[in-house]
């Protein structure tokens, strides 16, 4: 019985010593945090002032916008949730929301499949690696309205545009492409997913990178195919790749712009007029910018709720040794 006591009591020491440890209270502690990291605030500061000043002021001064008549010129005007209805009655506004998802689905899984192919072919190390990867991520540093003048000539909706000379050769009739509505939008996601495919085949090349060479090793031990290694293996190992990718290419494809701006001008009949084309058009070309703010942030709660719904399904993490 006394040893089994002296043993409890041994038990009990770390639980005493514990129970005795009391926090220290939370001037003491931001004192000692700051006497630990002190050079690294300092050099924080300018970054947190930046961000205070360009960032939380102006999405904080939005949302008041929201609420108010301001078109720049004259005083602004409190106006309530006129803005708002105005928005939830817009049908341009829900149109483009719509052109918005439609260019979401041409756009996201084809950029995401065609940046995969090309990094697993810079990643075979055969001869010219490096003047392929130079190709391929050519598009990504060329200047987008170099891009979109090029892309508009290949898709002119005459017989002088390229791609309908080649159609031609072997019979098919002449295409409007940016000038009719049911193919508009998948040119313009198509010169997107050829702009940014290569900085997506950078982020699948680190990821391909990173994967232990002996898996593979043991798996052609084992007699495994390449198409088997590629699903068994690479695939499943590039997970946190794909969900990186498709949060980046989600923001992106909701944010697209330029290419409606420069080659449709959001025609024809709105067929390629996206949430922001829409949202410039208020905002800059009518000068209502309340409403634009409106816009804004229905553009803002969009792109939260995808990527909550994202990382709730997707960004699980595996324990996939």
């Amino acid at each position: 019985m006394k040893e089994n006591n002296s043993f409890a009591s041994k038990d009990q020491l770390p639980r005493k010593k514990n129970a005795n440890k009391r926090k220290l209270p939370f001037k003491q502690r931001i004192k000692r945090e700051w006497d630990r990291n002190a050079i690294v605030y300092i050099f924080l500061i300018p970054a947190l002032i930046h961000f205070l000043i360009f960032q939380i002021i102006p999405f904080a001064y939005s949302f008041v916008l929201t609420f108010l008549d301001w078109k720049i010129i004259g005083d602004s005007e409190f106006v309530g949730l006129k803005n708002w209805i105005q928005f939830f009655n817009d049908d341009l506004a829900w149109k483009a929301i719509w052109n918005t998802v439609l260019f979401s689905i041409y756009y996201i899984l084809p950029t995401m499949a065609l940046g995969l192919i090309l990094a697993l072919i810079i990643n075979l190390k055969v001869k010219f690696t490096g003047f392929f990867k130079g190709i391929f991520f050519l598009p990504v540093v060329t200047s987008f309205v170099v891009i979109a003048g090029i892309w508009g000539w290949l898709f002119g909706g005459t017989k002088s545009g390229l791609i309908n000379y080649l159609i031609g050769l072997i019979g098919i009739d002449t295409q409007l492409f940016l000038s009719d509505s049911s193919q508009a939008l998948i040119v313009l996601a198509g010169l997107s997913i050829f702009k940014v495919a290569g900085s997506t085949m950078i982020y699948y090349f680190a990821g391909l990178q990173s994967i232990p060479r002996e898996l593979y090793e043991a798996a052609r031990i084992d007699g495994a195919s390449p198409v088997k290694i590629f699903w068994r293996i690479t695939f499943p190992l590039l997970k946190p790749i794909h969900f990186y990718v498709l949060i980046v290419t989600t923001i992106g494809s909701f944010q697209i712009f330029d290419s409606a701006y420069l080659l449709t001008g959001g025609g024809p009949n709105h067929s390629t007029t996206t949430i922001v084309y829409y949202l410039y058009q208020q905002g800059f070309a009518g000068l209502n910018l309340s409403y634009a703010a409106v816009l804004s942030y229905a553009l803002f709660f969009i792109i939260l709720i995808i990527s909550l719904i994202q990382r709730k399904y997707l960004g699980k993490e595996d324990n996939i040794y």
